[in-house]
């Protein structure tokens, strides 16, 4: 059975698509990247930068792909699995995705991590027709095949999660007042909307403040949401960055919230 991640150009008639394909065949039975004793799979996420703790995630493949190949690799075919360091950066994921596309010529992407990382590869991808498989974020832009049909995700979305975040934190603070810490990107904004969505009161947020991911710190911001009166502190959060540490914030700035909330499903009550 012959292989091939691209379907023919509808129109071509029966005759010349016989008549070429015994020649093209001969040459060549799959795509890019793929043989009959090897698969190459291409992957980028951040081994340095401000979200260098998220560099296990491609070790953790490293070993997995590692594992497979000594177990005899898929249908014998060995994988040759290809991570890259793109630093959470957008034009470094840009620039890493081109090289795994255009040089190294991998079959398909595979669990590449970072909302704003992989919205600046999400066109290129589906122009090149190059799968764009199980994306590591659960931003609610990765469903929508109609459009992107060579893209895929496979996680809960962030939307969805605030709106749980919000939910919990009415069930179990009636009097509501949040402040929000938001990540100033597609994966800060997804969680921010949601959130909305399950606090349904805008009233109830008396403070939403933004960083960037290459900040330093995040104390001024904190300081802003503990004079703002909230009892409430909800932020996205991530380590090996400044935020990574804002749960613990208000407190030591001399304010108790009732709940903080967090994008890694942790609850932390005073």
């Amino acid at each position: 059975m012959i292989t091939s991640r691209r379907g023919f150009v509808g129109g071509v008639s029966a005759a010349a698509l016989l008549a070429a394909s015994r020649s093209a065949f001969a040459q060549k039975k799959y795509d890019d990247g793929a043989t009959d004793k090897e698969i190459k799979i291409g992957h980028f996420c951040p081994y340095s930068g401000p979200a260098s703790a998220y560099g296990v995630i491609g070790q953790a493949h490293q070993v997995f792909w590692k594992m497979v190949n000594e177990t005899g690799g898929i249908n014998g075919r060995k994988i040759v699995f290809i991570t890259l360091d793109d630093g959470y950066s957008p034009p470094k994921s840009v620039e890493v995705t081109r090289q795994l596309v255009e040089q190294d010529k991998v079959l398909c992407l595979f669990n590449t991590l970072g909302t704003p990382t992989n919205t600046a590869i999400h066109k290129y991808v589906n122009q090149k027709k190059v799968p764009h498989l199980l994306v590591s974020t659960g931003a609610s832009k990765w469903g929508k095949p109609k459009e992107f049909p060579w893209t895929m995700g496979f996680q809960p979305d962030y939307h969805t999660e605030g709106v749980i975040y919000a939910k919990h934190a009415l069930a179990n603070v009636p009097d509501a007042k949040v402040a929000v810490l938001m990540q100033n990107d597609d994966y800060g904004k997804d969680y921010f909307e949601g959130f909305k969505e399950g606090i349904g009161d805008p009233a109830k947020i008396v403070k939403h403040v933004t960083y960037e991911v290459t900040d330093p710190t995040v104390d001024s911001q904190v300081i802003q949401m503990k004079d703002s009166g909230a009892n409430v502190f909800s932020t996205s959060r991530r380590r090996s960055s400044p935020r990574s540490r804002s749960a613990r914030r208000p407190r030591s700035a001399g304010s108790r919230p009732s709940i903080s909330t967090t994008s890694r499903l942790r609850s932390h009550r005073s």
